[in-house]
Order: C-alpha cells, then structure tokens, then sequence
C-alpha cells in the first residue's frame, strides 16, 4: 500500500473527503467518458457530490471519505501515480485561508483571529471550523478554499481550530461598484427634519435583519430571494429617508456572500426600484 493512500486512508477517517494529486498538484484527469466535460462537468455543478466514476475523476468532486473507493484497484494504480493528497475543505466543514507569500502571513497575524496554522512552501494555511464559498486573490497572496476546491494536505498543523468569522467572509464581498454606487445615491433622501415621518429607527433595524435573515436562509433560488428581500425593504422603507448607505452595503454584502455577484446585486435593487415607481 502507497503512503499516499495510507494517508488518505486516515484523513478519510477522520472526516475529511480526500483525493490524489499529480505531478503539479493537480487532480488527475477525468475519465475518457468524462474527458472535455463531455458528461456535463460534474465539478461545476454547485451541489456535487462524491464522483461516481471508477477512478479519480472530476477534481474536488472526486473526494471521498469511503475506504472502499479510496482502496479500490483503479484508485490503488492511481495513488502508487500520486504525488500528494488533497481533501475537500468545505466537505468537511472547514475553510482555508490559503496566505502564499510572507506578506500575507503578516496581515493575517494582524488581521485574523488566530486557529490551526500549517507551514507550506511559501507560506501558511490558517483552517477555520465552517464552509463558505471559495474565492482566489481576495488580496495580494490571499485565497479562500472552501466548497468546490481542494487544498493540498500538509499534516495537522498546530493551534485550536476556531470558528469561521466574518472577517474571513468579508475577504469575499467586493466594494461597491460604480453600477451599485449609482442604485445607492439615487435612493430618497432623509427627511429635512431627520426623522422617518412613520417609522421609527428599531423598525427599520428589525427590517433589515428579517432581510438579512431571509437571504441567509435560502438554500435554493437564491437570486429569486435577494430580489424579494431587497423588495421587501424598499417597499417599506424605500420613499421615507430612512434607508442609508450602510443599511444598503449590508444587504449587498449578505447577498454576496450567498454567491450573488455584484452585478446581480445591483440589478436587483434597481429593479425592485423600479417596479414600486421609486
């Protein structure tokens, strides 16, 4: 038995949904059948599973936790080819916050609470217990592997693994573009006497977060979703004043990290806009 696969074997016990690596730290290549995406591209489905192929196929998908797939006679051949293990983060709840340069070691010192760190080539993976969507250079040296990636095993590292916080999250909200900045200013101003004429400031904060709440919640339709939140809260609150710049990032920045783009974000404020005639 290869050391690759002893230590899938491991990993695999333990929770964590592995594969091998190739020569260059990447996934073997799919399968004829499923070579070209000619099978649909499992990978790029957002609820994939564990890969039904004979071997390694699909790249992040592939990974597995069941010693029956890992030890089976096509996956032997290919971990005796490997020259590493990767596991699936979000697959077992985790996220990596992958620092490749020095550089970006040092932010994460000062910037992130501290959790389990393991050394690589170039830098450090810091892991956080909870999965969010995965996003390369959210800064110089920076990379979120979460769902549908893969992150290169390099032993357990050492620390206390720490829930995932919203500090890592943000790194995966963009600012708000010119596009959005354009739905932003155009919202009604507060009125001159400061005051919302029928409402009053806790309304509006619970508002937000029943907003808030609902586009967290939604498992499926997500765009269906922010559209309705963000139309929920201009219908009430879009011709009073009260809505501010905050309270507007705030809801951008809950959608984004459901997966919604920035673009998508803006489009449906502004439609929301427009079918109630603001």
């Amino acid at each position: 038995m290869s050391e690759h696969l002893n230590t899938a074997l491991e990993l695999a016990r333990a929770g964590l949904p592995v594969l091998p690596l190739r020569r260059g730290k990447v996934p073997f290549e799919n399968c004829p059948t499923c070579a070209r995406n000619a099978c649909g591209g499992r990978p790029n489905m957002k609820n994939a599973g564990p890969c039904a192929c004979p071997g390694p196929c699909h790249a992040w998908a592939a990974a597995t936790t069941d010693p029956d797939v890992l030890g089976s006679p096509t996956w032997v051949r290919t971990w005796h080819r490997a020259v590493g293990v990767a596991y699936h983060p979000g697959g077992a709840g985790l996220t990596v916050v992958d620092l490749d340069t020095p550089a970006a070691v040092t932010w994460a010192r000062e910037s992130l609470p501290p959790t389990r760190t393991v050394p690589t080539t170039r830098g450090e993976h810091w892991i956080y217990q909870g999965a969010m969507r995965s996003v390369n250079g959210v800064r110089p040296g920076v990379d979120i592997k979460s769902t549908m990636a893969y992150a290169r095993w390099r032993g357990y590292g050492t620390g206390t693994l720490t829930a995932l916080p919203d500090a890592v999250r943000a790194l995966t909200v963009r600012a708000p573009s010119a596009y959005q900045a354009q739905c932003i200013d155009a919202l009604p101003t507060r009125a001159a006497e400061g005051a919302c004429p029928h409402r009053t400031p806790a309304f509006l904060e619970r508002g937000i977060a029943m907003a808030v709440q609902r586009i967290n919640g939604a498992s499926s339709g997500i765009h269906a979703t922010v559209y309705a939140a963000f139309l929920a809260v201009l219908s009430t609150h879009g011709r009073c004043g009260c809505l501010t710049e905050d309270h507007t990032a705030r809801l951008f920045a809950v959608a984004q990290a459901k997966g919604e783009s920035p673009r998508h974000c803006a489009d449906a404020w502004n439609n929301a806009r427009t079918r109630l005639g603001l």
